[in-house]
Order: structure tokens, then C-alpha cells, then sequence
């Protein structure tokens, strides 16, 4: 069986040092790593560009995931090839090696370039990329945490901070409650009977312990039957209907939450999976590009 032999190692010494050429490995290295930071820039400026905060001016977010894919898959394409290509290239002649053996040290070498450029870009980055990766989980395990709270810490903030938006809403409740219809009594009748903050914060409680209690029931018909000249059976129906409405209302803020950090958590799975892959994609090119230098190298 015949040995194929590197033509390059034709007539030169056996070597016995050691088969990996560092200095080809960092020099590559530092060409990709550098090329990926040129083209990431490039990439966040035309993103940044074609986006916009305003509604409906600029590419949607689904465009903008997707081209930040295909650009970051690009930068892999172009940063890898190059820096496995340059490693293959300047790495020392290894003489008397087989032409496998050959095979398998250039694409080792393109991998560790890839690899070491990676690690530099990633160091680079950290920040970045540790908030792309946890933002989903983080949004999920605070939701997790905090939806079933979510409606009453709102309520709780609602009777501290007066310009708080849900206080509004708690108001706006209460004064529903209270509004006068005109028969039955008049506006002075009001005079003396609890006021907008005391109910408010009789239905604070209600929500964060789940619902009325038949005697806030009882009691808030009595004080809308004072204010508003409707009879106790009305008032107390009147009572229901509106701690109903409330309600639904807070409900639909923590489905809308949720629904917000279920859609974070999939963005976040999909873009962590897509990253993965384009780094598998870089590896691969910077071992084949490695190769290709290295037989290029050998044949001049």
C-alpha cells in the first residue's frame, strides 16, 4: 500500500516539535475577532437605522430579528473563513506528516481559531449577550413571582402614590360607585358618608384577599344607597357589577403581562438557538477555510 506524503516535507528534516503553530492560531484569531466586531457594528447601525420607535414607521420587529440572523450569520461566514484561512496559511510546513494527518492538524487549527476568536468577541460582549440569553427566564421567573401578587401590589401602590396610574383606576371605580343618578336623594346627601378613598380602599382589600366580604358588600350599598338615592337591593347589585368590572380589568392586565413575558421568553429561545447554530456554522467554515490555506500553503 502506498504512504501519501505532504509534498512540502519532500527533502526536509523529520520535525519533532510541537504540531500546533500558535502564532498562525493568534494571528488568525485576531483578524476574526476583529473582522466580527467591524461587521457587528455595521449590523447594530443599519438595525438602530431601520428601526423606530414610533408605531408603524420602520421594519417590524420580525424583520429586524430575522435580518439580525442572516447579518450575524454573515459575520460568521466572512470572520471565520478568513481568520481559519490565514491560521492554514501561516502555520509552519510540518515535514514527513501523512496528507490525513496533515488534514486533521489544519482543521484543528482552524478550529481553535474560531474558537479563540470566539471567546475574544464573547469577552467583548458579555454584557450583551448575558442579557439577550436571560432576558426570557428573567421575565418569566419575575412573572411567575410576581403575576399572582401583580394586581395587588398595584392596588397596595394605589393607596400610597397619588399619581400612580392604578390609583386612577381604583378612583375611577370608586366613583362609579358613588355616582349620583338624580333620584332618591340629592347631591347634598352625600355630606358626612365616607368618601372616594375609603371605598377605594375597601376594594384594595377585596382584591388582594380575592373579593368583597358579604359585610363590605352590605356596607358599600349603603354608602353608594346614601350617595347616589338608589335602594339597598340596587345599590349592592350596583356594587357587584362594578367589583366585577374592576376586576376583569386586573385580570386582563397580568393576561396581557404574562402574554408580554411569554412572548420575551420564545424571542429569547429563538435567538439563543439561532446564535448557536451560526457559531456552528462559523466553526465549521473556519476549520474547512483552515484547510484550504494550509493545502495552498503546502503546493506553493
Amino acid at each position: 500500500m502506498s504512504t501519501q506524503v505532504n509534498p512540502a516535507s519532500i527533502g526536509s528534516p523529520a520535525l519533532t516539535g510541537s504540531a500546533v503553530s500558535w502564532g498562525a492560531i493568534i494571528a488568525g484569531a485576531f483578524v476574526a475577532a476583529g473582522v466580527s466586531l467591524i461587521l457587528v457594528l455595521i449590523g447594530a447601525g443599519l438595525g438602530f437605522s431601520a428601526a423606530s420607535p414610533w408605531a408603524h414607521s420602520g421594519l417590524n420587529a420580525g424583520t429586524i430579528g430575522v435580518s439580525a440572523i442572516l447579518w450575524l450569520t454573515l459575520t460568521q461566514l466572512i470572520a471565520s473563513g478568513l481568520g481559519g484561512y490565514l491560521a492554514g496559511r501561516l502555520r509552519g510546513i510540518w515535514p514527513g506528516v501523512h496528507t490525513h494527518e496533515v488534514f486533521f492538524r489544519d482543521t484543528a487549527h482552524g478550529l481553535l481559531t474560531w474558537a479563540l476568536a470566539t471567546l475574544a468577541v464573547a469577552t467583548l460582549f458579555s454584557s450583551l449577550m448575558g442579557s439577550i440569553v436571560s432576558g426570557g427566564s428573567h421575565a418569566v421567573a419575575s412573572v411567575a413571582g410576581g403575576a399572582g401578587e401583580a394586581a395587588a401590589g398595584a392596588a397596595a401602590g394605589a393607596g400610597q402614590h397619588a399619581g400612580d396610574s392604578q390609583q386612577d383606576s381604583f378612583g375611577y371605580f370608586s366613583d362609579q360607585l358613588l355616582r349620583f343618578t338624580g333620584t332618591g336623594a340629592t347631591a347634598g346627601s352625600a355630606n358626612g358618608s365616607p368618601s372616594n378613598e375609603d371605598v377605594t380602599r375597601i376594594l384594595i382589600d377585596a382584591v388582594q384577599q380575592g373579593g368583597l366580604t358579604q359585610d363590605d358588600r352590605q356596607y358599600l350599598g349603603q354608602v353608594v344607597a346614601r350617595r347616589t338615592g338608589l335602594s339597598q337591593q340596587e345599590a349592592e347589585q350596583r356594587v357587584t357589577a362594578t367589583y366585577t368590572a374592576l376586576q376583569a380589568r386586573l385580570d386582563a392586565l397580568k393576561a396581557k403581562a404574562k402574554q408580554a413575558a411569554d412572548e420575551a421568553r420564545k424571542a429569547s429561545a429563538f435567538a439563543t438557538l439561532w446564535f448557536a447554530i451560526t457559531l456552528l456554522i462559523g466553526a465549521f467554515i473556519a476549520a474547512w477555510a483552515a484547510t484550504f490555506g494550509g493545502r495552498l500553503r503546502d503546493n506553493y
